[in-house]
């Protein structure tokens, strides 16, 4: 027994001598050549230069400016002679730098545990540097990097597509190790959906180092995958004449093709992205934040909306789909309706009313007692169902980030929301695109394209991504050919014949326009008043959106122009002569073909 216990504690202790043997021998063998290696190897990462983006006709919207920043090395006092020495000389070569900042941003970022040099100079011009660079190359710990520089040609013409780059946050560069290292990230528009393709890949150097970190040889070497340009549809001259063309007042203004290319999208007013490329001051985004026309919001797809009469031709279409034999029958217009034994009366916009109404007649004069009563007949639900598939209340997909769907409420959308039941007198104020109806004016103009080609087509802003063209998407949906047909006419009779709501400024242009006005109530009217005021009579935040929706030419549709004044009144009168505009300019810069027939018979 005593034997078998010697020979025990013999093995173990053999054991242990051997396996210890094995970690120092062996296993920290790997751990210090790992080490070792990196004292004599270092790595850097080469920098992408940032895709630039250029619109249809090759003109830059964003672009890179060359110059140079400044880093100093880590692990320097702050009360140091070395560190306040290297200060001084750019103080001296660029007395426009603030000492103090610099101070604050080395503090900041250094701590043992950084071994990066530090950026105190984000950004020096190449023709302000070029006469300093023999001198400031000179300076022990100080680095001189080749920067770019974002910057928008275009600057508010554009910014709301296009929108800026800044610099990136601490959770910007945990999620991604390009902008970590190039400390600039896309923020909004274009910039910040392309991102990861505009930003390109990191490229690295090997090299192999002295003790005192000074590179003696290039081991490896590979260059960054960079210059990803985005070329777009957008036709920067058409966006600045609708730009310059609102003038005191507010909104948007789409062009598109019918298969969804967007050749100009304005949300007005606007702002300047170079702002925002160093960092804005604090001045200016006050400044922005206390706009009552809130310049920095994106009106295409993050302003929402009731559609007014914009939303009729869709709404007929519904009910075709949900009752197929409803839009048969005419209506009766006296002016308004009741609900039962209610007195409430729902009002037409016109108070003599329109007597009796079939569809086209419904659109061309977009009577709202036809809708009210067609609504009553198919009900909230399945009208809510139908106008989703027609591009209401869901987004587009348009290459822009953080899009908004709006509104098409139902009865399960207000128990949800409100926690209440849905009323007969909501499905009432629906059909006319009122209540809780809520859209972007992208929606629309999307819309308006599926009526003009049977086609939901998915809006997009960028034609080639890094040398890959852009295929349109397209959903075709199947409508009553006789009930569309009739929609078209009627929205051809609102542009091209007397009593239609766009007649007075969509009769006389070179090309045969159809389209539908609308006019959406921000606030509402009390029962108690018998005759209307004017728009003109109402304080300008009580007015109502004037909306304009139209498609050209009418026989072969090509382009769809939509767009919204705010608190602008009637869209015929407000809207209109800038959307007519619009269409002369497409003419007379050879978007339409010239033998388009400009008559239409047997209408």
């Amino acid at each position: 027994m005593k034997y078998k216990f010697i020979v025990v504690v013999f093995l173990v202790f053999w054991g242990v001598m051997i396996t210890r043997l094995y970690h120092v021998s062996i296993k920290s063998n790997f751990y210090y050549e790992g080490l070792a290696k990196e004292n004599i190897e270092r790595q850097q990462y080469i920098k992408p230069v940032r895709g630039e983006i250029s619109d249809v006709a090759g003109n830059l919207l964003a672009m890179n400016q060359i110059g140079f920043s400044l880093s100093i090395v880590p692990h320097l006092k702050q009360k140091s002679k070395d560190l306040h020495s290297i200060i001084d000389k750019l103080i001296e070569t660029f007395p426009n730098l603030d000492k103090d900042v610099m101070l604050k941003v080395y503090k900041k970022h250094n701590s043992p545990y950084n071994h990066k040099a530090i950026k105190v100079v984000d950004f020096i011009h190449y023709s302000n540097m070029m006469g300093s660079y023999p001198k400031l190359s000179l300076v022990e710990g100080l680095y001189i990097e080749a920067e770019t520089k974002r910057y928008y040609p275009y600057g508010k013409y554009a910014a709301h597509i296009v929108g800026y780059t800044g610099r990136s946050n601490k959770k910007e560069n945990a999620k991604d190790k390009v902008v970590d290292e190039v400390g600039t990230v896309g923020k909004s528009g274009l910039e910040r959906y392309y991102n990861t393709v505009l930003q390109g890949s990191l490229g690295y150097e090997i090299s192999k180092v002295t003790a005192t970190n000074k590179a003696v040889e290039v081991l490896k070497k590979e260059l960054p995958l960079d210059n990803k340009n985005i070329v777009l549809n957008m036709d920067i001259a058409l966006q600045q004449m609708i730009y310059n063309s609102f003038g005191e007042h507010t909104g948007v203004a789409i062009v598109m093709r019918t298969n969804g290319e967007l050749l100009a999208a304005v949300s007005y007013p606007s702002y300047d992205p170079n702002l925002f490329v160093g960092g804005i001051s604090s001045k200016d985004w006050k400044a922005l934040q206390a706009n009552l026309s809130h310049p920095f919001t994106n009106k295409l797809i993050h302003g929402t909306y009731p559609p007014g009469s914009t939303i009729k031709m869709g709404m007929a279409l519904a009910y075709s789909k949900a009752l197929p034999n409803v839009l048969e029958g005419h209506e009766r217009c006296n002016g308004y309706i009741t609900l039962g034994s209610s007195r409430h009366k729902f009002r037409c916009w016109s108070r003599w009313g329109h007597g009796s109404v079939a569809l086209r007649k419904a659109i061309r004069e977009s009577c709202d007692v036809y809708f009210y009563n067609k609504s009553l007949k198919v009900g909230i639900n399945a009208m809510a169902k139908h106008l989703r598939t027609f591009g209401f209340g869901v987004i587009t997909g348009v290459d822009l980030p953080r899009e908004y769907a709006g509104i098409m409420p139902d009865k399960m959308w207000k128990r949800k929301r409100f926690n209440q039941p849905w009323y007969l007198g909501e499905t009432v104020i629906s059909a006319i695109g009122q209540g809780y109806d809520l859209v972007t004016p992208l929606q629309v103009a999307r819309h308006t394209g599926l009526l003009a080609t049977s086609s939901l087509a998915v809006p997009h802003v960028a034609k080639m991504v890094d040398g890959k063209v852009i295929e349109p998407e397209l959903i075709p949906i199947d409508f009553n050919p006789h009930y569309l047909s009739e929609i078209r006419k009627g929205m051809y009779d609102v542009c091209n014949v007397r009593g239609g709501t766009a007649y007075n400024t969509m009769r006389n242009l070179p090309i045969v326009v159809a389209g539908k006005t609308g006019t959406s109530q921000v606030t509402s009217i009390p029962q108690s008043t018998k005759k209307r005021l004017k728009e003109s009579q109402l304080a300008y935040f009580h007015r109502s959106h004037a909306w304009i929706t139209t498609y050209a030419p009418y026989e072969n549709p090509e382009y769809i122009v939509t767009m919204l004044i705010e608190h602008g009144g009637h869209g015929g009168s407000t809207a209109g002569p800038i959307v007519a505009e619009i269409y002369k300019w497409l003419y007379a810069h050879d978007y339409f073909k010239k033998e388009e027939n400009l008559s239409i018979k047997g209408l």
